[in-house]
Order: C-alpha cells, then structure tokens, then sequence
C-alpha cells in the first residue's frame, strides 16, 4: 500500500515538482495557525503556507523523482480528517490524500474562490487518476 508522500508524487501535477512539508497537526494547533495566519478563530482541515521566496541554498536529492526546489508547507488537522473522513465515508488515509491533494494545489498558484472552477476540474481529473471519489470542493458545494 503506497503512503500519502507517495501517492501524493505520483498524482501531482507537472507545475507542482518540488519538494513539500505536510504536518498533521492537532485541531488545536491547527486554530492557531489559522487565527494566526487567517485571522480566523476557528480549526479548518487544511491549511498551505506557500514558499514566498526560493530557498536559493536548496539541493534536491538526486535520486529523487522530483529535483525542483521548496514549494511550501501543507498543515492538515488529524481529528477534522478524522471526522471529515467518517462524514464521506472513506478512511482517514483517503481524507488525508483529498487534503494533501487540496493543499498542494494552493502552494501552486490555484485559488477555488477566484478561479471559476479551474482547480475544482484540476482537483477531480488528479483525484480520479489517484483513485479517490469526490474531493473537498465539491463536497463543500454540496453542503451550501
């Protein structure tokens, strides 16, 4: 069975090749940084932090499939997943590709609330090519 980093490079898209931290954190944790970063008092699922600048000193690992440098950090929180996980009925680990998967998408440039549904389609063509079923936009259409 193929964990979540590798999972999440073999379905990343071509302009996403570098290298990316996912931290699962606590929920509490989580608040934090999004009140911190968001100025929004309240846990979320998944939040991205972009590199604003590359890391110039940066070397890849050579045998690594993906040689491009630090694109930034993925801050998934564990009990959100987990719930988020029984609501959709899958496993944690499936939650945790459909946040990775989300959160990578942002560290690239993708915006869902300006974007007229270009990640949302990004999102679904690389979900279905990594095996997963609805994802976490659609799912909170559907909700509204």
């Amino acid at each position: 069975m193929i964990g979540l980093s590798g999972w999440l490079e073999q379905i990343a898209p071509v302009g996403a090749r570098g290298t990316v931290t996912v931290a699962l954190l606590s929920d509490e944790q989580v608040r934090a940084l999004n009140r911190r970063y968001r100025r929004t008092d309240r846990s979320t699922d998944v939040l991205s932090f972009p590199a604003s600048v590359p890391n110039p000193g940066y070397r890849s690992n050579p045998k690594s499939r993906i040689p491009n440098p630090f694109l930034g950090d993925i801050a998934i929180a564990r009990g959100v997943a987990r719930r988020q996980a029984r609501e959709a009925g899958h496993s944690e680990l499936a939650e945790l590709k459909v946040l990775a998967l989300h959160g990578l998408l942002h560290l690239i440039g993708y915006d869902h609330q300006r974007d007229n549904g270009r990640m949302q389609r990004v999102e679904a063509r690389l979900r279905r090519r990594g095996g997963l079923s609805a994802g976490l936009i659609e799912r909170r259409r559907r909700r509204t």
